[in-house]
C-alpha cells in the first residue's frame, strides 16, 4: 500500500469534504486540518461559542502536541491548560479510556502538587523535582500509546460531524 500523503492544512473545507480525504491523506494530517478549523472558528465567533465536540477536537489535539513536544507539564503550563478540566472527559467520549486513566493521573498529579503563576510567569515548574518525576511516568505511558488517538478523534468527528462547522 503506497505512503498516504500529508495534508498541508486546512484551507475552507467543509466537515464532509475533510471527510472525504481519507484514504487520500494521513489521518493525523486530516485532525490536525480539523484543528486549524476550529481554532479559525474561535477566533471568529470567541471560544465560547462553539460546540462541545468543537472543544473535544481542540482539547484533544492540544494534548497531542504539548505531550508531545514537552510533556504533561507542558500542557499544564501553556495556554492549552485551559483545556485541564475537560481533558480527561474529552479522552473518553472519543474512545481513548486508556490515554483518559493516563491523564487523569497527570492531572491528580498537578492537583496535589500544583503548577503556581509564579513557576509559569518564570518558567522554573520543572524544578520541582517530585511534580516532575511523577509527570515524567506519566509522559512514559503516554508514550506507549495505548491508543491510536487519532484515529479515536477523527472516527469521533465522523460520528459527530453534523454538531462540527469549521
Amino acid at each position: 500500500m503506497p505512503e498516504l500523503r500529508w495534508l498541508d492544512g486546512y484551507t475552507g473545507e467543509t466537515v464532509d469534504e475533510l471527510i472525504a480525504l481519507e484514504g487520500k491523506f494521513r489521518i493525523d494530517s486530516l485532525v490536525l486540518a480539523f484543528e486549524q478549523a476550529m481554532d479559525q472558528k474561535a477566533a471568529r465567533v470567541r471560544g465560547g461559542n462553539l460546540t462541545r465536540e468543537e472543544r473535544i477536537i481542540l482539547a484533544i489535539e492540544a494534548l497531542e502536541r504539548e505531550v508531545n513536544n514537552g510533556g504533561y507539564g507542558q500542557f499544564f503550563v501553556n495556554s492549552s491548560r485551559e483545556y485541564a478540566p475537560m481533558i480527561v472527559d474529552a479522552l473518553l467520549r472519543i474512545s481513548c479510556p486508556k490515554t483518559a486513566a493516563i491523564t487523569q493521573k497527570a492531572v491528580d498529579i498537578v492537583q496535589g502538587i500544583p503548577i503556581t503563576p509564579e513557576e509559569i510567569k518564570y518558567g522554573t515548574w520543572g524544578d520541582n523535582q517530585n511534580r516532575q518525576e511523577a509527570l515524567n511516568e506519566c509522559d512514559d505511558l503516554y508514550f506507549k500509546r495505548p491508543e491510536i488517538i487519532e484515529q479515536c478523534l477523527f472516527a469521533f468527528i465522523k460520528a459527530n460531524r453534523g454538531k462540527i462547522k469549521p
